[in-house]
């Protein structure tokens, strides 16, 4: 009898993935070493990252590059700069590949020190040039072997997943039963080869901006009493957490709520989970959760509620002018809550609701909410 063939596992797979992700750099590097074979004067073209070509789908609810391309090229000393920056980067992801190495973000820009003319000034600069490889290769900075400082979010509650550790070792962890009171904390790499998610009797995931009011929940039990996964934002979200989220959202149909501070850059946390943000449109694909909704707290709660509130900054109310024009709040819900934040000149924190009791969030203002979107 013919022996059954094994299936690839796990850790296959994410190198079968990243090997994919160096392909499309090597042929870049060969494209311009053609160039240069040639005599002419290097460049390439890549999808313009501007304003301009950036646009909402309406359809699809999140941000989307356009068709506008333009053209780097060495014809001048600062396109020189940049290309030699390009390919120094380029060498770089391939060493850390061939050593099965990953950097972080921040290492990358110290690195870049030793590569003379080639060097970074800022470490925005070269978060810029990731993100602009992440465009032309059509793959991820994570991909790439390159991740930020900090690590996603953490999360609580009934979620069983098995996480493939450094040594290629497989455990299984409940996000409740077998984690301290911090929850688990997420990895800069969410992906399948990375993180499978199992089992989960949740219900919903709510999504908290703010880690006090993570901890509270907790402690009153809400992860528990209504079916809930508890998952910290930590203020704007990092990909991993929105990635991770979507994964919740799409693999274990769970629907997503985000629970905010009540002011203007809170929304946008809103709305980066939800529709994607304009600097990493060409990711929304892979991190908008579209169906999330958001719980709160709105300029309604601060009055029916009658929170304590602080007076709305002169950059707040410009923000919140802005918020207007933005897309991403052009229902009539939206537009009359920022407006109603506008007339009354107020804002609140998600803690302020403590003005009534440590137990008050949990037991009367989450079910009420919850209950008007249908969720318990």
């Amino acid at each position: 009898m013919a022996k059954k063939p094994t299936p690839p596992s796990k850790t296959s797979k994410a190198s079968e993935r990243h090997a994919l992700a160096l392909a499309p750099t090597l042929a870049l590097a060969r494209e311009v070493y053609d160039q240069l074979y040639a005599g002419e004067i290097p460049r390439m073209r890549l999808p313009l990252r501007t304003k301009q070509n950036i646009a909402f789908q309406m359809r699809e609810g999140v941000w989307k590059l356009g068709r506008a391309m333009g053209t780097r090229s060495a014809r001048k000393r600062d396109g020189a700069l940049m290309l030699l920056r390009t390919f120094c980067l380029v060498d770089f992801i391939n060493e850390m590949a061939a050593e099965n190495k990953t950097s972080t973000l921040r290492e990358l820009y110290y690195i870049s020190e030793g590569w003379q003319d080639g060097k970074f000034h800022s470490e925005d600069e070269s978060n810029l040039l990731i993100e602009d490889l992440e465009v032309l290769c059509e793959r991820l900075r994570e991909d790439f072997r390159l991740h930020p400082e900090e690590n996603g979010a953490s999360v609580i509650g009934d979620l069983t997943l098995k996480e493939r550790n450094r040594k290629g070792l497989v455990k299984s962890i409940n996000c409740r039963d077998d984690v301290g009171d911090g929850g688990y904390a997420l990895p800069f790499n969410v992906e399948k080869e990375k993180i499978e998610l199992v089992k989960t009797g949740a219900k919903f995931v709510i999504a908290i901006e703010c880690g006090g009011m993570v901890d509270r929940l907790a402690e009153n039990g809400f992860d528990e009493e209504h079916h809930a996964l508890l998952l910290h934002l930590k203020g704007q979200p990092a990909r991993s957490t929105r990635r991770f989220l979507k994964r919740l959202n799409e693999e274990l149909k769970l629907p997503v709520v985000v629970f905010t501070d009540g002011d203007p850059w809170s929304f946008r946390i809103f709305a980066s989970v939800a529709y994607g943000a304009i600097k990493t449109a060409h990711l929304s694909h892979y991190l908008a959760t579209p169906s999330a909704e958001f719980l709160g707290v709105t300029p309604s709660d601060i009055e029916t509620y009658q929170l304590p509130s602080d007076k709305l900054t002169e950059q707040d109310v410009r923000a919140l002018q802005a918020e207007l024009t933005d897309p991403r709040f052009q229902t009539a819900e939206w537009r009359s809550e920022i407006e109603l934040m506008l007339k009354n000149g107020k804002k609140a924190e998600q803690q302020s609701l403590a003005k009534y009791g440590l137990n008050y969030v949990t037991e009367k203002y989450l079910p009420e909410k919850l209950g008007e979107l249908g969720m318990i």
